[in-house]
């Protein structure tokens, strides 16, 4: 990808800045990404990190693309609903509020005004949406906003090999593409299975609808070319996105109190 939207092709990592190099940043670029992943089991062959690992990646290439600085992921995600498979690492949904709050009352000290939440787990919307509405009342003079990582694309376009599930992709085509692309060395491909979805009006925990965790089919078929096509996708739908968003004018320069 080559296009840049006012980055300069380098993450800008919040956490490698020194103190006054972040108070110029939040006084230049006024917005920071905050990507939200999850500790959770994904099936036998991928490791319990694929949602930080896919998000923290789309993260920085969003920010090497648009200069927007992107600080260090929350791996811990709302991951209980997974049920009784090992390894999972879950926050309540209020847990996971209180991080944003605290994180977000940090930045905004810092001098930063526009926050985007980028999540990479699909059972963080509801605490994320939460904590965006609790914080724009909080804080007058900001802008927040929770998106998923593929979000800034029709849902329909993700080649995910999953028909239902309104969303529950798990550890299936697309999830297995991507990391085969970003990191082949922690995807098990001899222990693939595929799950055929099934549609259903009730949302249930992970351990209810599956016995190895993967939620679609044909996971065995995934590549990592197919995974850098989607990648660099959600990458490029979402910088441009972000790029438009840090530069979008107020409602009226009246309701943005200085």
């Amino acid at each position: 990808m080559n296009e840049q939207l006012g980055g300069n092709g380098r993450p800008v990592r919040w956490e490698e800045l020194t103190w006054p190099e972040a108070g110029r940043t939040a006084q230049r670029t006024d917005a920071v990404i905050i990507p939200v992943g999850a500790i959770e089991q994904h099936g036998p062959h991928l490791p319990l990190n694929v949602d930080t690992v896919i998000c923290q990646a789309v993260a920085e290439e969003v920010s090497a693309l648009t200069g927007v600085p992107v600080v260090p992921p929350l791996s811990y995600g709302v991951s209980a609903s997974h049920g009784d498979f090992a390894g999972t690492v879950a926050l309540r949904p209020e847990t996971l509020i209180a991080m944003m709050e605290d994180v977000i009352d940090s930045l905004h000290a810092s001098g930063v005004r526009q926050f985007v939440l980028l999540n990479g787990h699909i059972w963080n919307n509801g605490a994320l949406d939460v904590s965006a509405e609790k914080l724009r009342v909080r804080h007058r003079d900001s802008r927040i906003r929770a998106i998923g990582y593929v979000t800034m694309y029709p849902g329909p376009e993700v080649n995910g090999r999953v028909q239902f599930g309104r969303g529950l992709m798990h550890a299936n085509f697309f999830e297995t593409s991507v990391m085969l692309h970003l990191r082949p060395d922690l995807v098990r491909m001899d222990q693939v299975t595929s799950h055929v979805d099934v549609d259903s009006f009730w949302d249930y925990r992970m351990d209810q609808v599956s016995e190895t965790g993967v939620w679609g089919r044909d996971v065995a078929e995934a590549d990592a070319g197919h995974g850098k096509s989607e990648f660099e996708r959600c990458v490029r739908t979402t910088a441009q996105a972000v790029a438009a968003a840090v530069h979008e004018p107020w409602p009226s320069a009246a309701h943005r109190p200085e």
